[in-house]
């Protein structure tokens, strides 16, 4: 598939971090997959792999968080994107709140929304929640940049991709 690598080498999406709560458990991770799906309703989806422990947390959610981190936060995004859930609780150090549902939000983000599955779809290796948000926030002061995949292309992933 050569020809598709030289469409898709030139994205270059904003990343986000997708937090879960089921079943006493906690989880969340770095996602490159994720967009704005439908503007009336307004639903956004999120594509986790299967073989990630967010994907196993999620699939028992209500509701996931999703976050979006300043260019200045690597750090952050080498946290959710290069632990894994498996062996690291991911959330030990970092500001967080209960929000809606009992979904966990990221304190220091710039931007955050809370959105209830609505469904689930397959797409290969990663499966999408669609997401119907019902609560958001985020820091009016923080206006710049966003960490977009070249940003975390030195984050080397917590989680095999196969």
């Amino acid at each position: 598939m050569a020809g598709m690598d030289e469409f898709i080498d030139r994205l270059n999406p904003d990343m986000v971090v997708v937090t879960a709560a089921a079943g006493g458990e906690r989880a969340g991770c770095l996602v490159g997959f994720a967009s704005q799906c439908s503007l009336r309703p307004v639903r956004f989806a999120v594509w986790l792999s299967e073989l990630n422990h967010t994907f196993r947390v999620a699939r028992n959610a209500e509701v996931l968080a999703v976050h979006l981190l300043g260019r200045e936060q690597h750090g952050l995004a080498e946290l959710f994107g290069g632990q894994t859930g498996d062996r690291t609780d991911k959330f030990q150090d970092v500001r967080l709140r209960e929000a809606y549902g009992g979904a966990l939000v990221l304190e220091d983000t710039p931007a955050w929304f809370v959105g209830r599955t609505v469904t689930r779809v397959g797409g290969g290796d990663h499966i999408g929640f669609i997401l119907d948000p019902v609560e958001w926030g985020g820091h009016e002061d923080c206006d710049g940049p966003l960490l977009r995949l070249s940003d975390a292309l030195t984050i080397h992933p917590g989680h095999p991709v196969d």
